[in-house]
């Protein structure tokens, strides 16, 4: 995740980040010139005096309406996915304070502080691995630390006032690891993001049509630049709508365990 002052804001536009979607679809960005001025240009010299055509642009702008809903949708479902992601890490961030606080206030041994402090750090870990895909599974760790609990209370370290508030702290871990898991296997559906993008095409190709008669060859300029805020809004919306990757925008996943991890070691100090 990037960390930025946001009231730096001129200098983000002249910065070239490998984040800043210019770069990642110039290509495309090219093909779309190239692919808007043949249009152009064989309405001009095919289809000169075309009148009617002009026609269109009252057609374009109800249609870029229409395209606008469905991107803000469609980039406001995204972000809900992200700042739930978000959420969810806070929550684990607050169960591991709750449960190391709780678990530092009895009479443990050294020896078993350091089982809980090393079972605590690790779950963490495997929760955001297992949401990369990776071999870790936070769910073994959980029965670890469930069987450790268990364990101080079968030898009566613990009442079953204080068992029951440890196993709330537990239960709140797995919760969030529930809850992120869901947000990382259900994604928006195909056909919908399948629509957005023909849809997007569609209406950047063919708008050389309604703006030639007005502006000639700079309408395929045009169709560009319309090209590159639409998809842009889609490029992002697809970027943040995974949270728990690597990608730029994604959640700091590694930066919070450690927090937890140090904040952990404080506590059992």
């Amino acid at each position: 995740m990037i960390n930025y002052n946001p009231k730096h804001w001129l200098s983000f536009i002249f910065s070239f980040h490998k984040s800043d979607t210019a770069r990642m679809m110039w290509k495309e960005l090219i093909y779309i010139c190239l692919l808007s001025t043949g249009i152009a240009f064989i309405e001009i010299n095919y289809f000169p005096g075309a009148t009617y055509l002009k026609n269109l642009t009252t057609v374009y702008s109800l249609l870029g309406f229409v395209i606008s809903l469905l991107l803000v949708f469609r980039t406001n479902t995204a972000y809900d996915r992200w700042w739930e992601g978000r959420k969810m890490w806070g929550s684990i961030v607050n169960d591991t304070r709750n449960l190391s606080l709780k678990l530092q206030a009895l009479h443990l041994t050294e020896q078993q502080k350091e089982l809980f402090l090393k079972l605590i750090i690790a779950f963490p870990i495997a929760v955001k691995d297992h949401l990369r895909n990776k071999s870790k599974a936070p769910l073994e760790l959980q029965t670890e630390l469930r069987k450790a609990v268990e364990s101080l209370y079968q030898q009566k370290l613990i009442c079953a006032e204080q068992w029951a508030s440890l196993q709330r702290d537990l239960d709140g871990l797995v919760n969030s690891l529930g809850a992120c898991e869901r947000i990382k296997n259900t994604p928006i559906p195909f056909s919908y993001s399948l629509f957005i993008k023909k849809f997007i095409f569609i209406y950047v190709v063919t708008m050389p049509l309604a703006f030639v008669p007005l502006f000639g060859y700079f309408s395929s300029f045009i169709s560009t630049f319309v090209f590159y805020a639409l998809v842009s809004m889609e490029l992002l919306a697809e970027e943040i709508e995974d949270p728990f990757g690597i990608d730029t925008n994604d959640l700091p996943a590694e930066q919070i365990c450690q927090t937890i991890e140090s904040n952990c070691r404080d506590i059992f100090k």
